[in-house]
Order: structure tokens, then sequence, then C-alpha cells
């Protein structure tokens, strides 16, 4: 299936699947906006959704078929928008008009056929996309449970998917969003009947017995370990009739002692046949990964040049910076790899794996390591606040284990690349991603708590309560939610956060709601160890300095773009700014950024995605030099879309907001040109 697609006569064209092509290039040969008229452009129409709420995300990529737009809101409600004027056609909220208990980070939908399929916390439902109303065909009454199939008891799984499947011949395969931390779900890669829901194959990505990949896990991990899930999204290559995946590390992120071995099939890029979901090929990235260093987007399919000739590829790009780029099929790399000795875990019961490997080129878009010299000068203050805390980190390596006195991990858990992705331009062989350069702290201590709340919540939320990038602030929390909300989010979990259900026992939920709500704490914890993991974060959040400031010289983040064809990086510019160190003159700083870019054929590369200045802009696609650019209602943390209808191209973007404490927003914003041509 292509994106957008463009002649000069060309009156209408969608963007009928997430990120515009199942090949997930973000590319579009609309050639209306170009790098000559598009300062000319102007606000076309918005759209609000009334729906945010304080620490809510938006991060939808609008799908556009036959002059329809279909997208999402804060609260995760599914709506249909006429895309030539913004007015809404209807609109399904599958809580019902409850509150939600939690925030949301969901991507899009996908359109096929009659339907509109998109996932509610642990339902996949299927929508009359004329109606907006539930197709009572597929699953149980128009829709189906993500905890099922997948060989453990439903009660106590946390299972949905942020990111939308792909649709193969009648078959949507989609990868899952499971805990980071036990318990958790595993995350099977499946594929369900588009038209009746049911389940037609699954791929293990935690190996059962007899499977590829078993003897990289303890012999019993298949039943009690989690994660290992394709969260950013599934890339189809229809003529050949295989997905591609990239997988996320193992659950708990931070301890492997109940998981010894390499974990074949994490933070790997897996080629499936989509009919059955036999493995064709994998390549493993990161071995028994310690550090949350998921595969952080979805593979793109490119075609490079190797000895003059077009060689079809795999582009996968990391959270530590490097760009893989794999033969599509047979997964060997097209760049050289180099194989570096890593340091030796040191919490008992642990094992590292003794190397990893690294691409020799391209060259890592991001900085690969902090030393003393790259600590922020910004103001003494700012350098002695963040000196204190470097040296009480302490690290030495950027791949130095997780332990009680702490390190940093560089690039951050927020890459190097994200979520967004990267786009490319078939034409120059350049891949554009943009990324992040902040670091994280992490310190991990004994889960030998007492209490109820620190063994089982303090490890996301902090021992203060007060959270951090990862995980909302529970103080105050019951002027937020109810107690029936927060039962319930502690039972179910949702996304990220496991559902305890099966972990706490008796009244323990009833007394952990408790202590949220009165911060009294009198019962004991069930056990310290339960899922073999004996520790827990006692500190986990960005490395900031005393004002809140990134710690570490700037840029804090870029935009890049990289050969694929020569393997060298052509330009790279700072992404972003803080608006209050700007006003001081700090205008190059760049900021932590979510969502990708689409480029375009006539040379624009079009990107929100900047945390604090809420602005969206259009690049110079040869030069990285800014050409346009305007501020949105609050961040826009979503991958742009572009379409045409009646002869009028379009380019709208989700203005969301919400991430690292920045303010939330709902509304989407369309832009064409100053009089539509």
């Amino acid at each position: 299936m292509s994106g957008a697609q463009s002649t000069t006569a060309l009156r209408n064209a969608n963007w009928p699947v997430y990120g515009g092509s199942d090949d997930h290039t973000h590319y579009t040969t609309l050639s209306q906006i170009t790098p000559a008229n598009v300062k000319r452009l102007k606000v076309a129409w918005t759209f609000d959704t009334h729906d945010a709420f304080a620490g809510s995300e938006m991060q939808s990529n609008p799908i556009v078929v036959d002059g329809v737009l279909y997208a999402t809101t804060p609260k995760l409600q599914v709506f249909a928008l006429d895309a030539a004027s913004g007015k809404q056609l209807w609109r399904f909220d599958p809580n019902n008009g409850k509150p939600p208990a939690s925030r949301f980070r969901h991507r899009g939908v996908v359109v096929t056929g009659d339907r509109v399929i998109f996932n509610y916390r642990n339902r996949l439902y299927a929508l009359d996309k004329r109606t907006g109303m539930p197709i009572k065909s597929f699953g149980d009454s128009g829709w189906v449970d993500l905890r099922a199939g997948l060989g453990r008891p439903v009660e106590g799984l946390s299972v949905g998917a942020s990111s939308p499947g792909v649709v193969f011949e009648d078959l949507l395969i989609m990868g899952s969003t499971v805990p980071e931390a036990l318990p958790s779900a595993p995350g099977d890669i499946r594929a369900f009947d588009v038209k009746t829901g049911a389940l037609r194959w699954s791929f293990h990505t935690i190996p059962h017995p007899g499977e590829p990949g078993y003897d990289t896990w303890p012999p019993e991990a298949w039943k009690i370990s989690g994660g290992v899930n394709a969260w950013s999204g599934v890339t189809l290559d229809a003529k050949r009739g295989r997905v591609f995946v990239a997988t996320g590390s193992a659950s708990y992120d931070f301890y492997g002692g109940n998981r010894l071995g390499d974990n074949l099939f994490a933070n790997s890029v897996i080629a499936l046949d989509a009919r059955t979901g036999a493995r064709v090929w994998h390549y493993q990235v990161i071995k028994h990964d310690l550090w949350d260093r998921d595969l952080p987007a979805a593979p793109m399919l490119v075609s490079v040049t190797r000895s003059g000739k077009p060689v079809d590829a795999v582009a996968q790009i990391t959270k530590t910076g490097h760009v893989y780029v794999l033969d599509r099929d047979t997964g060997a790399p097209l760049f050289p790899v180099a194989e570096h000795p890593m340091p030796a875990a040191v919490l008992p019961g642990d094992r590292t794996a003794p190397t990893q490997h690294f691409p020799v080129s391209p060259p890592p878009f991001s900085r690969q390591q902090i030393t003393r010299n790259d600590l922020t000068t910004r103001t003494p203050a700012a350098h002695a606040s963040a000196l204190k805390l470097f040296n009480e980190f302490g690290t030495k390596h950027p791949f130095d284990p997780p332990n009680e006195k702490g390190t940093i991990i560089f690039p951050g858990v927020d890459g190097g690349g994200e979520w967004g992705g990267p786009a490319f331009d078939p034409a120059s062989g350049l891949l554009y991603v943009n990324a992040n350069e902040m670091a994280w702290l992490l310190k991990l201590v004994p889960r030998s708590d007492k209490s109820l709340y620190a063994a089982n919540c303090a490890s996301c939320h902090g021992d203060n309560r007060r959270g951090n990038a990862m995980a909302p602030s529970l103080v105050d929390v019951g002027a937020r939610r109810s107690r029936e909300q927060l039962s319930l989010m502690i039972r179910e979990g949702s996304g990220r956060m496991p559902a305890f259900a099966s972990a706490l026992e008796g009244n323990a939920i009833t007394d952990l709601v408790n202590f949220l709500l009165t911060g009294k704490d009198a019962s004991v914890a069930a056990g310290p160890d339960k899922f073999g993991v004996p520790y827990r974060n006692a500190y986990f959040d960005i490395f900031l300095d005393h004002e809140g400031y990134p710690a570490i010289k700037p840029p804090w983040g870029t935009l890049n773009a990289i050969d694929l064809n020569k393997g060298t990086i052509r330009w790279s510019v700072p992404l972003g700014v803080y608006p209050k160190l700007a006003a001081k003159g700090l205008t190059r700083t760049g900021t932590d950024n979510y969502g990708g870019a689409i480029v375009t054929e006539n040379g624009l590369l079009l990107i929100g995605a900047t945390t604090y200045d809420n602005t969206f802009r259009a690049f110079d696609k040869r030069t990285g030099r800014v050409l346009w650019s305007t501020k949105l209602p609050a961040a826009g943390n979503a991958t742009p879309s572009t379409y045409m209808v009646d002869g009028v191209q379009y380019i709208v973007i989700a203005c969301g907001g919400g991430k690292n404490g920045a303010p939330s927003g709902g509304t989407y914003v369309a832009f064409a040109l100053d009089g539509g041509q």
C-alpha cells in the first residue's frame, strides 16, 4: 500500500496508514507545498477535542481516506472529521463517558475496508467507519480481548497497543504494549482476522520449548518473563509477504538474574512470514539488555546503493543513536559491525553479555559517553549541581550495568532515536532522524521493603511519590482520581504499568489505595522477590541541573540527515529551544523531542516534536535550514500527515503536549497554502 501520491493534476490523495505507507518512510510526492511557497502556509482549520487533562498526551498520526480524517483524543476517544473543514462527523467513547484512570500514549488507528480498528487498554475494537459504532460481528460484540491467547491467565495481565498494526490480505498484524516491570505479559506478535477478530497466528518473542532461541533463556522463562514486545509498530512488505518488527527489552528492565542468557528475541529486528508468522530471519541488536535499550521505532524499508546497484534493505534506528542497515532478504548488515567488550555485572545473580556489537558506519547520531568535560557550563551553579550528581553516580562506561551506587545511562532511555522514527528520501538515500541527547540517572536498591507502596510502586513513582519522566506523580492523587479509579488501575494496570490483581493478595489493593489517599501504610508487603527480581529502582529520572535543564552541554536535541548509501552524516542541527533560555540568547540548545518528520519529494522536511517551544517547522531537506515555523497550541509530539482534498494539499498535526511536565493539549491543527494553491 503506497502513501500520499501526486501528479500536477491530482485532486485527492490519502494518508492511508500510520506513517503514510506500509514501509514507514514518512515520504510523500505531494508537491503543491514547496520550499518556495512554504512561508505562505496558514491555519486551514483546527479541531479541539476538549479532551485534554493534566498530564495527558496525544501522539496520534491521523489517517485520511477519501476526504475523511480518523484519529484519537487524549482520553482515547476515536473520531472522524471532514478532512477539508475539520468538522466532526462522529465520535466514539470506549469508556462510556467515565473519566480515564490514567494518561494514554496512543499513536493512531487502522482504517481498512468498512472499518476503523483501534485499541483501548486491553480491548481491540472494530468500528463502522461511516458511523463510529462497534461492528458486532467482530470478536465479542465489537471487540477482542488482547489479554487472551498469550498462554497466561487473563486476570493479572496488562496488555494494550500504543501503535497501530498493519493489514495484509485479511490479517491485522500487530505488536503490543506491556509492562516493563513484573508481572508482565509476553510481547507476542499476533495476527487477527480483520473481519471476525479471531486469532490466526502468534510469534512467541519469548520462545517456548522447542522453538529457536529457547536456549537463550532459563527453562521456565516463557511462563514467567514478560516484555520483548513490538510496541512501536509493524512494517509490511506486501510484495514479499513479510512483516518486520523491532522488539523491546525483557521485563524487568534493569536486572536480569531471573533471565540469564542473551534473551532472544528481545532487542531484535525480526522478519516474519506475514501469512503464517514463521520466522524468516532475525538480528539481535542488544544481548541481555539491562539498560532499557528497546528498539524505539518500527523498522523502515529502504533501497540503498551498493556497488552501483540498488539493494532492498531494512533501516533500524536505536536508542543508542545508531542506524543498522540490514539486507531485507537475509538480515545481514550492509555496513561493518564491530564487537566491543562489556563491563561485568555487579549485582549478585546477574551476568552481562561479554560483548555487544555496534555499527562502524553510519556513525552514531547521538553522543556516546559522558565525561566530566561534557557537563553543563550554562551557569556556575548549574555546573556545580551537575558535577555533584556525576560524582555520586560515578559512571565510567556507557554500558556500566545497573547497581546500588548508581549509573548514568547515556544516550538515555528516551534516546537517541525515539518512537517517531526516521523519514527517508528514496531519491537521495538520506535518512532523517530527530534525536534526544539527555542522560538518565538510575540507582537500584534491594527489594526487601515491608511497605506495600515501596515494594510495588516506588520503583516507578519514586519513594516520594513525585514520579518522573516515565511515571506520573501520585502526590495528592486523591484529588484527581476516585477510590474506584485507583483500585481499577492497580488491579488491571495500563500500558507500562503492570496489573497487580494476581500479585497482591487479600486486602492488599485496598490497603495500597488507602495509603495513596491518606499516606498511612498499615500493611506488610506480600514478599520481596516473588518474580525473581530482588532489586527495584531507588532513583530513575532525567539527569537535570538544579533549575531543571539537562545537566550536560547542548545540543539536547538534534535533527540529522544520514546518507545510507555512503554511511555518513550529511548534516546535523539543533532541534528546538527552551523559551526562557532563548529569551536570554541561548537559542541553539535543542530540546527533547517526540514524534517524527515527513519528507517531501520536492525538498521539505516537516516536523513538530519539540517539547517546550510548541513549534512546527519546515526545513530545507538538503541543508537543514529552517524555511518556515509557526506556534502550535501545545507541543506537537506526534508525526504529521499530509493529504489532498479537492485540489488542496493539507498538513495536519496533533498538538497534545504533556511530555516531561509540559502543558497538555488536545487540538489538531491543519495547514494549507494561503489561497489554497
